[in-house]
């Protein structure tokens, strides 16, 4: 893994993927199901992932997603999504969802924001080096600060969690 690989733009993996919601998505309440969601997350998040790392990339995590209003059958549903940062073989994807209705000119409303960690494999399922993500805009550098808070939050509760297991066996 000691290859160096030439920085990408953030803007070079973006991409906005927009559904219209049905009926046969809908959960015992009468909204949209949050695993329909869920899965279109991780299919948006997925492709950026592949296309930043130009090749297979596999979903390791997906940090916690809070729904901030339901989604409604007849809605259109977007999500935005790009790569945030990058390690030797792994990514942040940051997702952004907003919805609309289909049949009238309404504001987007945010529904939620997941962060999804991705790492590239071989054809092994080996981890290969990622290119770096190069931020371009003022935003683009704050979404690639807050994802390395993320990083060392994770990394934190790991160990937390790996000592605790340890504890219990003595």
């Amino acid at each position: 893994m000691g290859e160096v690989l030439a920085a990408r733009p953030t803007s070079a993996a973006r991409l906005s993927l927009s559904h219209i919601t049905a009926q046969n998505e809908t959960n015992l309440v009468g909204t949209v199901h949050g695993g329909v969601i869920m899965t279109l997350v991780d299919s948006v998040a997925g492709v950026v992932a592949a296309r930043h790392s130009e090749g297979p990339a596999v979903t390791v995590s997906m940090d916690e997603m809070t729904f901030l209003v339901p989604v409604r059958v007849g809605d259109v549903v977007h999500f935005s999504a790009q790569v945030n940062w990058t390690g030797s073989s792994s990514m942040e994807i940051g997702v952004r969802i907003t919805a609309d209705r289909w049949d009238s000119v309404t504001p987007q409303v945010h529904v939620a924001t997941a962060y999804l960690v991705f790492v590239a494999v071989d054809s092994e399922g080996k981890p290969r080096p990622v290119p770096p993500v190069l931020p371009e805009t003022e935003t683009d550098r704050r979404r690639n600060r807050e994802a390395e808070i993320r990083r060392e939050h994770r990394l934190a509760r790991r160990a937390a969690i790996i000592a605790s297991r340890a504890q219990e066996g003595r």
